[in-house]
């Protein structure tokens, strides 16, 4: 399995095949729904530098604090699709090179991964509790006290983090996308073997 060094290069981005697993070792920094807002409705964002720390995880790590400084409970990455509003303004803005998350994300934030020649990571079947251990350090966090720790943007040094599988990559491919196409396709064959009848349709619930 491939482990990437962030910040991704534009070259080894490209060089992601869709559905690859991988790994990310680096700096990554987080974000949900108040750090989507806020930097592009508002402007209001950390003061990184986003050329440095250009993978963005969309989390809302559950953080504790110890005589030691913060330390990372959980690490459970959030459903991306319901950022798709705010996504392709995101990367662009920040120029983001990776972004990491659970599930997909739209066609606006795919042309936008395709422009800055960025991916977009999901998880697998990893439990947060996991991923966690990966965490070697807590650098920074940022609006804490007017956020909380889950809206809070954080910045962790990751080893190893993952694994992730590529499902958008650099050329705007939806990894989703495809695999609904080829189950469209292979679906008439499936049901002819199954002897399912071509006129065959499931019954209508009435919720009424």
């Amino acid at each position: 399995m491939k482990d990437l060094k962030l910040p991704l290069s534009a070259e080894d981005a490209a060089a992601l095949q869709l559905g690859e697993m991988v790994t990310v070792s680096g700096l990554i920094f987080t974000g949900r729904s108040r750090f989507h807002i806020r930097a592009v409705v508002d402007d209001v964002y950390p003061p990184l530098d986003y050329g440095q720390i250009n993978c963005f995880s969309h989390v809302g790590p559950v953080m504790k604090q110890t005589p030691d400084g913060w330390e990372v409970v959980s690490i459970e990455p959030t459903s991306s699709i319901r950022f798709e509003r705010y996504g392709a303004d995101v990367v662009r803005k920040f120029k983001l090179r990776t972004l990491i998350g659970k599930t997909t994300m739209g066609p606006r934030t795919a042309e936008a991964l395709k422009e800055v020649g960025g991916v977009y990571l999901s998880k697998i079947g990893l439990s947060g509790n996991s991923l966690r251990k990966q965490v070697k350090k807590v650098r920074e966090v940022y609006f804490l006290d007017e956020l909380g720790k889950t809206e809070a943007t954080w910045v962790f040094e990751v080893e190893n983090f993952g694994p992730f599988f590529v499902a958008i990559d650099a050329n705007g491919q939806n990894y989703f996308e495809q695999l609904a196409r080829d189950v469209e396709q292979a679906m008439p064959e499936c049901l002819r073997e199954l002897g399912v009848p071509g006129d065959y349709a499931c019954t209508e619930v009435n919720h009424g």
